[in-house]
């Protein structure tokens, strides 16, 4: 059962972990594999993040849950609330998944630094009498020897205590490899020293060059030097990764000044209620999701949307949380609090994406949950393979050669990068998307950006403005256009939907309209149908408005002069909306849509990613055409007169002729759309309802914001594809080359280091994108 399943079960919930211990891809699987024998339960572990995102259900408790993973031999105790399936969660403001990970990746640099710079002043001197007789003196393997001492007991402690516990869970890690390398050419060379004290009893005289001993001294230091310094890069850059969600986070008000009784009051933001009225003065922040009830201002909510542009508010205007009231003072009535905020859902959204994982990933803890093993024997059986070779009559310097090449496969083999290609390229990508106003639900996302290949635009909100105007009135004896007007500003006053309130507005506006207080009539028995139209009783009249099927479904006919008004109306590329009195056309109300400033760059941005815009609408085929004229669309990928149960029609037909579909849309009427498309994209202003059938969410109501939405999805997924290359690629002819003795393991401890640094360097990159 999968987690989506698993969240609408009754009584499943999910918990966050922060779990300690946690090294490598191995201990990920592990983790994961030990709770998925609880019953009903999945978990998505985390190696960056040293979390794990945990689906629970009824009758399995929190102390089962950790129990499990101690059992395991990690550290884990419940880092959050548990919250109900469907709920918003108990999130407090600021709260995120990527607070887990940052800190633990400064605590192990924190505990790393010292141990690194020990093992820095050691080796160099061991190092320096090992390898040149330049430095060497008399029985400097001893010296040697109680130089490197400290280095592979405290310095390398995080690996043998980590290889420890693994083996009393009759488990190994990459830690278990890296125990095992150093302890061995240590103990190999005390040995030898041991055997033949008088190995170095002169300068100069070299074991390896003058008998057939060895002394590997400087392996065992240098490889536990590397892989500290590797370690602690890795652990400067995890942190470094998660810097955007971070500062995400931190974008909340930490107070709030409320207004009780005309008398002003600062209190901490976490106090706030919904229905609180706040006081925002120009250069503060607004401190949680509202309604502007005074005042008018211009909101910059560029570190929110990515908008660069401050957007006007005014009395009804909605704002949210962590932007900045840029001017005037405002007065605003808070509509959401707490783990409810969009901030506070947007960094649920990012760090549920972070924690999550893509087939590939799940490919990869697959290999690695076998990996350590196999390396285990594949070093044995060089070791073996090499002393056959050898023959009955073994040589000291063969056994060395054995020896050193056993050495290098186990230092070579450590999966680090293997573990870390994944988690730190999603941790990177999803925390610079929301940083650009750009939320990736999951790394299944990243997959299907790949393949993507079609794109369908809902015009109103998306390729336009959906701020419509009336442009024009046509009036049918015996009413003149006020009288339609009127009429129809009453009837629409009572809906919701943007031609409604653009027809209301236009009578509001025009003082022949409204009496003498600036009202329009009240309605009664008022009715609508969705792509329909709307009817009820002003005035003691029945005014019907709507599209022409709607007329006729109430049993309204139009003239052949009606209809030509219509078609000239429609001709010159209006949204045409009919106005009936009593059963009798009265006028026809033509508004029009502005087109966003941007949506043509957009959609040739899309065009360039290697998708096919397609523009979709409920509107009239002439204003749908010109507006595809307009962005660039051609006629033929147009679907015009489209209701809102058509728009999932739409999808599935290109979809049953072969295209994989995205849809971006903005409204109620999108969420099924979205939610059949192959990749649903919510427009940030658009309804709660479009953003959670999403699988992508743009903040800001820009169509440009789309295309870089696909095209970060799919840096991401590039960035994670590479990054698992090198993994494999390196494991892949590390092991046969140290195998065949021909890589020394200070070298190979260099390489294995490296690999894990650039792979965090290679994901670090996407920092970048955009800038």
């Amino acid at each position: 059962m999968s987690n989506e399943q698993l969240l609408h079960q009754p009584g499943t919930r999910v918990i966050e972990l922060e779990i300690e211990g946690m090294t490598c891809a191995s201990c990920v699987s592990r983790v994961e594999r030990k709770l998925g024998k609880l019953d009903g339960v999945e978990a998505s572990v985390n190696l960056p993040l040293q979390s794990a995102h945990v689906t629970v259900p009824a009758g399995v408790t929190d102390e089962q849950i950790t129990a499990t993973v101690e059992a395991a031999g990690y550290k884990a105790r419940v880092r959050q609330p548990h919250y109900p399936s469907g709920g918003a969660g108990d999130l407090p403001p600021g709260s995120g998944g990527a607070a887990v990970g940052d800190h633990a990746s400064l605590d192990a640099a924190r505990q790393l630094r010292p141990r690194l710079i020990l093992a820095v002043i050691l080796t160099v001197p061991v190092f320096a009498i090992s390898m040149f007789p330049a430095f060497q003196f008399a029985n400097w393997g001893w010296v040697a020897g109680v130089l490197a001492l400290p280095v592979v007991t405290w310095a390398a402690w995080p690996f043998h205590r980590a290889a420890a516990v693994n083996a009393r869970h009759f488990a190994s890690t990459m830690d278990t490899l890296v125990s095992i390398g150093v302890v061995a050419a240590y103990a190999f060379s005390a040995w030898q020293l041991l055997a033949d004290p008088f190995l170095t009893a002169h300068p100069g005289m070299e074991g390896r060059q003058t008998n057939d001993g060895g002394l590997y001294f400087e392996v065992a230091s240098v490889v536990t030097t590397f892989l500290l310094l590797g370690r602690y890069l890795e652990a400067n850059a995890k942190q470094k990764a998660g810097d955007a969600l971070k500062a995400l986070l931190n974008l909340g008000a930490k107070d709030a000044t409320v207004l009780v009784a005309g008398v002003e009051h600062k209190i901490p933001v976490d106090q706030l209620a919904v229905g609180d009225v706040i006081v925002v003065r120009p250069g503060e922040k607004i401190a949680t999701d509202g309604v502007v009830i005074d005042g008018s201002s211009a909101v910059d909510a560029s570190l929110m949307t990515g908008e660069s542009v401050p957007v006007e508010v005014g009395p009804d205007s909605p704002v949210t949380g962590a932007t900045i009231n840029a001017s005037g003072r405002l007065l605003v009535r808070a509509t959401r609090v707490g783990s409810e905020t969009t901030l506070a859902q947007m960094g649920r959204l990012v760090s549920q994406a972070q924690t999550g994982k893509s087939p590939i990933a799940r490919l990869a803890d697959r290999i690695s949950a076998v990996f350590v093993p196999v390396v285990l024997a594949i070093a044995v059986a060089t070791f073996v393979a090499w002393l056959l070779l050898a023959g009955p009559a073994v040589t000291g310097a063969e056994l060395r050669s054995a020896f050193t090449a056993a050495v290098a496969v186990l230092v070579i083999a450590c999966p680090c990068a293997l573990g870390l290609a994944t988690p730190v390229g999603l941790l990177t990508g999803t925390g610079r998307g929301a940083q650009l106003g750009i939320l990736i639900k999951g790394p299944q996302v990243l997959e299907d950006t790949r393949t993507v290949d079609t794109i369908l635009l809902d015009k109103t909100g998306t390729v336009t403005t959906g701020h419509l105007a009336v442009h024009g009135i046509v009036a049918f004896g015996p009413y003149d256009k006020a009288q339609v007007l009127r009429f129809a500003g009453a009837l629409e006053a009572a809906s919701e939907h943007p031609v409604a309130r653009a027809i209301a507005a236009a009578a509001l506006a025009a003082g022949n309209v409204a009496d003498d207080a600036g009202r329009l009539p009240a309605v009664a028995d008022f009715s609508s149908a969705p792509g329909g139209g709307v009817t009820g009783s002003v005035d003691g009249h029945v005014v019907t408005a709507g599209r022409t099927s709607w007329l006729q479904e109430n049993g309204i006919s139009l003239t052949s002069g009606n209809l030509d008004a219509l078609e000239a109306a429609e001709a010159a590329g209006a949204t045409a909306i009919w106005i009936a009195v009593d059963g009798r056309a009265a006028g026809i109300i033509s508004l029009r849509d502005s087109i966003k400033p941007g949506s043509a760059a957009a959609i040739s941005r899309l065009r360039q990613l290697g998708l096919r815009p397609i523009l979709l609408t409920g509107d009239n085929a002439a204003v749908a055409a010109e507006v595809a004229a307009a962005v660039g669309i051609p006629a033929e990928d147009v679907f015009a007169g489209v209701l809102p149960e058509g728009k999932v029609d739409a999808v599935r037909k290109l979809q049953a002729a072969g295209a994989t579909v995205a849809m971006a849309g903005d409204g109620v009427n999108d969420a099924a759309a979205l939610a059949q498309a192959d990749l649903g994209i919510a427009m940030g202003s658009g309804t709660d309802v479009a953003i959670e059938a999403a699988d992508l969410t743009v903040m800001a109501n820009d169509l440009g914001q789309v295309a870089q939405a696909i095209a970060l999805s799919r840096r991401t997924l590039a960035t994670i594809k590479t990054n698992l290359f090198w993994a494999f690629f390196y494991n892949a002819i590390g092991i046969p080359v140290a195998a065949l003795g021909l890589l020394n393991p200070m070298i190979a401890g260099a390489a294995m280091a490296a690999s894990s640094v650039l792979v965090v360097g290679n994901s670090l990159r996407l920092r970048d994108f955009g800038k």
